[in-house]
């Protein structure tokens, strides 16, 4: 079965074509990407602006343009925080319906959680034991655990580094008293969650996703993307802190010559390292390894376990 996975996030548009059949390896045979920056589209009622409306419609409709080219079985559409989150949600899910023909399907907080967490599990593999995994996106924060196929525990705080860029930083590079004071918001929305996680166990193993962890990870020395997914890459809290102390004081221009870091995504690191490095100490991590598998992974392995009858909950 060939099938496309769009992945409208906050931060890009994101298309992949996968040849999926149950026990296969979902590598994509496409991917492709649009840069959108959604979050930044939302005004002061939290509706997203008919600019951004716009360039959705046309990053959803290259991506339905790629599907009939690569002749798609099946495309599932989904959009998680930015749109979930907006407002104007429902008008704008049936215009884009309307002029692309793609119904995009809102995932939860808990959902995308979920799912993210279904991928670590099976890149990791039952030996790994208990997991707690992070995962920091344009518009929230996801946090899990458990020691099946999906998590016992999943949380989705609207901690993503585009909307806390958004939200808290007016100058380049931030102020040091908004640094501050943003270290202290996020202490106050991680207290709840990260209590109940610590109270399920000591994990045995503490993973993350995303593209943010996957940045600060190759600034601490990690190896570079080019070496593959299959080589370890570990983030620890005393390099994280070092590379905090580093970029906080940088421009976005002057971060996004880093090695690392891409010029669509050098404003946010910093707001995306803070609620790292604040997750890792709410949660007593030292450190964690990155897994190059996340949502869109965990979405193509649901639906091959629907077409072969399970549940994707485990044996």
């Amino acid at each position: 079965m060939r099938l496309g996975v769009l992945d409208v996030g906050s931060n890009t548009v994101h298309f992949v074509v996968v040849d999926a059949h149950r026990g296969g390896h979902p590598t994509p045979m496409n991917d492709s990407r649009t840069r959108l920056r959604l979050i930044e589209y939302l005004d002061e009622d939290n509706n997203i602006s008919k600019t951004g409306v716009a360039r959705l419609i046309d990053a959803v409709n290259e991506a339905a343009e790629l599907a009939r080219a690569t002749r798609c079985g099946e495309v599932m559409a989904l959009a998680t925080s930015a749109v979930r989150d907006a407002a104007n949600s429902d008008a704008v899910l049936a215009r884009v319906e309307k002029e692309t023909g793609i119904e995009l399907r809102v995932l939860s907080g808990e959902d995308e959680a979920r799912m993210t967490f279904l991928a670590t599990r099976r890149w990791f593999g039952w030996s790994a034991g208990r997991i707690v995994n992070l995962d920091i996106g344009g518009g929230s924060l996801e946090l899990t655990s458990g020691e099946d196929e999906l998590p016992e525990h999943a949380y989705s705080l609207q901690l993503g580094a585009g909307r806390l860029t958004r939200d808290w930083f007016k100058t380049d590079p931030p102020e040091r008293k908004r640094i501050n004071q943003l270290r202290d918001y996020i202490d106050a929305e991680l207290e709840g969650p990260a209590k109940d996680l610590r109270a399920a166990g000591v994990p045995d193993l503490a993973c993350a996703t995303s593209k943010t962890f996957r940045t600060l990870a190759r600034l601490t020395g990690a190896a570079p993307s080019s070496e593959g997914p299959r080589v370890e890459r570990v983030l620890t809290a005393s390099g994280l802190r070092q590379v905090i102390a580093f970029i906080s004081r940088m421009t976005a221009s002057d971060r996004a010559e880093l090695e690392g870091i891409s010029s669509d995504r050098s404003h946010q690191v910093v707001a995306g390292a803070l609620v790292a490095e604040a997750s890792m100490r709410a949660l007593g991590l030292e450190s964690v390894k990155i897994c190059p598998w996340a949502l869109r992974e965990g979405l193509i392995l649901k639906r091959l376990d629907r077409d072969a009858g399970g549940d994707g909950k485990g044996s």
